[in-house]
């Protein structure tokens, strides 16, 4: 059976076949082929349109990405119904800007790629770094630009909400009446320090606040350590470099500088593309260079003419070693004098008159210049390899040695010994979490064999071995009883200032007056008027409560009283309230007000317009626990 296959595929009619899979393959690809068969399941349909699982997988993931931090803290469900909503609202928006023949044109994409930062080397295109960039991104070109249409799209949108609301003066002066508004109060505090002094904390206190918190003066479990240390600055310190070598290097480093310059370009960019051909770009630089040789300004003319408008406003399109212009402008470059003008140059972004407006010749540096440098390239570069080298040694001999000695001695290091120090970390090298968690691991901790070689960064890597071990202890009673004592009359203190506060606050509820219990215990009144909301006149703790409080009704003020968060007790009476106007509000806080006010509104409306669109659509969701 198979020999008549191998027999049969021999003949004319099943060559042509397999050119013709073949020829299928390399046109559309495998996918189109395996596509055809195989399909994404969807996991939505929003009017007929589904959105498959792949589509919601690349969501989900540049959604992580976007956040950040450790993917495993993250609820993977909650995290895909997010990207389902996204993905959803997009395909919404799209759809509304298919009905309503919203389009972006060519031109308009074609300007967007050029102008992008991430495409762009020294302020100028470049479009093999767009095509890099791109595929970094796993789309073509074509691919790119449907993206970023898609995009464009949707922004109008948005942008049509953001940029239509108004704010009106009704809506700044209530603004204006919160913002500066002006608060008159008093307030007593009860600062904690004074009232316990002299009064003895119990020894059977101590001892139980010692038992019932024995977490709290507990020693973290602590190791020391002996290590080797390889470290790629002290295999520099070994090498010298013989003078004959840095000779050599600096001649040829000199031969391959010599001749470069740098040189600075303007040009005039005439776009091809949008309607306009490369016959009909040329008329117009031609032109344009016949009024220059007339003596008009180029930079007046990359104003008046040119596409790239970037360059135009900046005054060029930067320097040049002679690799980051397009080759066509380079060789241009080249015959110029500083000042001249180019004939037009034909490049894939259209014609360009280029004029060099700097060419400075960049001399190398002599000998006793770059030396030292030169010295501590090739230094740097042997200890690469010698590091390299005796890193591999390490690692076998850590694995076969009994101890470090051995290991020290082949490699001419020192057997070093660490401080004491926990699983959360010590100082220098021990506060590396790879090198503390081998001294913890088990291997390590027993005493019984070196660690493997730790590879804190490129240049350094250790072996370590135990050298000693202190078990997790509770600190001795006698040693924490000052502590102690310290946090119990603090927790005193902040019962006493409790307990006389509650008193003041429920006298000046009663009668209004408490000056008589002031006195007698050496409080007084802090009294501050016209108070605004920022005001650092004050702990901003209190100034937070007082603005808080409901204006008081005329002729009865309002009280309070409340612990703060340093255990400090306040009593605050309000007594006045003054709302604040507009025409004392700044020009420049009026801008940033109706600013505010119009994004606030401006997400609510295209907010309450995204909901419109789910409550007309039709969504089925195929995602668990989804509801649309």
């Amino acid at each position: 059976m198979l020999q008549d296959i191998r027999d049969n595929s021999q003949g004319v009619v099943a060559k042509v076949i397999i050119g013709l899979i073949v020829a299928v393959f390399a046109l559309w690809g495998v996918d189109s082929i395996i596509g055809g068969f195989v399909s994404s399941p969807s996991v939505a349909e929003i009017d007929g349109e589904e959105i498959s699982e792949q589509q919601l997988a690349i969501s989900t993931q540049n959604l992580i990405a976007s956040l950040g931090g450790n993917v495993d803290n993250f609820d993977q469900g909650l995290i895909e119904q997010v990207s389902l909503s996204r993905l959803i609202e997009e395909v919404l928006l799209r759809q509304t800007a298919q009905d309503a023949s919203m389009r972006i044109s060519e031109d308009r994409i074609d300007r967007a790629i050029l102008e992008t930062p991430q495409f762009q080397l020294n302020g100028v295109f470049d479009s093999d770094l767009a095509v890099r960039t791109m595929a970094a991104q796993q789309l073509n070109v074509p691919a790119y630009r449907d993206q970023l249409r898609r995009s464009m799209l949707l922004s109008q949108i948005a942008n049509a909400y953001s940029a239509s609301g108004f704010v009106t003066l009704s809506e700044l002066e209530r603004v204006a009446a919160l913002r500066l508004q002006s608060r008159d109060f008093r307030f007593v505090a009860l600062t904690l320090g004074t009232r316990t002094l002299g009064e003895a904390i119990p020894d059977a206190d101590i001892t139980r606040y010692y038992e019932e918190n024995q977490a709290q003066f507990t020693i973290e479990e602590m190791v020391s350590v002996q290590y080797v240390d390889l470290n790629k600055a002290a295999i520099m310190d070994e090498i010298n470099i013989e003078e004959s070598l840095v000779q050599e290097q600096y001649e040829r480093e000199r031969e391959t500088f010599e001749g470069s310059a740098e040189r600075r370009a303007s040009h005039i960019l005439f776009e091809v593309g949008a309607g306009i051909s490369e016959g009909e770009a040329m008329e117009q630089a031609n032109s344009a260079r016949q009024r220059l040789n007339a003596g008009e300004d180029f930079a007046m003319l990359a104003l008046e003419f040119s596409s790239d408008t970037v360059s135009a406003e900046d005054g060029g399109i930067g320097y040049s070693d002679g690799s980051a212009f397009p080759q066509a402008i380079e060789d241009a470059l080249l015959e110029l004098a500083e000042g001249e003008i180019s004939d037009p140059v034909v490049t894939e972004f259209g014609v360009h008159l280029v004029m060099l407006t700097e060419d400075a010749a960049v001399a190398f540096g002599s000998f006793d210049e770059v030396s030292e440098r030169i010295i501590r390239d090739l230094k740097s570069e042997e200890a690469e390899l010698l590091f390299a080298r005796r890193l591999e040694d390490m690692s076998n001999m850590a694995f076969e040695s009994p101890d470090l000695q051995a290991l020290a001695t082949q490699l001419n290091l020192e057997v070093q010994e660490s401080e004491l120090f926990p699983r959360s970390g010590g100082r220098g090298i021990f506060f590396n979490p790879s090198v503390v968690s081998e001294a913890f691991s088990q291997d390590v901790l027993k005493g019984e064999f070196n660690s493997n070689v730790v590879e804190i960064n490129d240049s350094q890597a250790l072996v370590l071995r135990s050298l000693a071990r202190q078990e997790a202890q509770v600190r001795p009673r006698e040693e924490v009883e000052g502590e102690i004592a310290v946090v119990l009359r603090t927790e005193l203190e902040k019962e006493r200032a409790l307990e006389l506060g509650e008193r003041l606050f429920a006298e000046l509820q009663a009668s209004g007056d408490i000056d008589a219990l002031l006195i007698e215990n050496e409080l007084e009144w802090v009294e501050l008027n016209d108070t605004v909301r920022d005001s650092r006149a004050v702990n901003q703790e209190i100034t937070r409560l007082v603005f808080s409080l409901p204006k008081p009704v005329t002729g009865s003020p309002v009280y309070e009283g409340v612990t703060l968060s340093n255990g400090t007790y306040v009593v605050i009476e309000l007594n006045s309230v003054s709302v604040g106007d507009l025409s004392a509000m700044a020009d420049m806080e009026k801008a940033d007000v109706k600013n505010s006010l119009l994004t606030q509104k401006g997400q609510a409306e295209f907010g309450a317009f995204l909901g419109n669109l789910r409550e007309e659509a039709d969504i089925t969701s195929r995602l668990a626990d989804n509801n649309f």
